[in-house]
């Protein structure tokens, strides 16, 4: 297997899937006529944000890594927010009812 062109296309691969989010994002604040920043943003940043960190660790490159890695921390935690106020809110719901 020739492992740099493998790598070449999960680069382009990973771009893609990242630059996808801000598609998804356009989209969904398009039909709430506000800005809205939905799930499918954070889990496409996160995925392609790991598919690009394995490319720069491959590359082995240091600003590369280090940009993807500080940006893994931030949709991990941006996801655990909201899946943290979904649960707040179901409990919430189920109080009321």
């Amino acid at each position: 297997m020739n492992w740099n062109k493998f790598f070449l296309i999960w680069g382009f691969a990973a771009q893609a899937i990242f630059a996808a989010r801000f598609i998804v994002q356009w989209i969904a604040s398009e039909k709430e006529k506000r800005s809205v920043i939905p799930m499918a943003f954070w889990y496409l940043s996160l995925t392609g944000g790991i598919m690009l960190f394995i490319y720069a660790v491959y590359r082995k490159d240091p600003v590369f890594i280090l940009g993807q890695a500080s940006g893994l921390i931030v949709y991990i935690r941006n996801i655990v927010f909201r899946l943290r106020e979904k649960k707040q809110l179901k409990n919430t719901e189920g109080k009321k009812a």
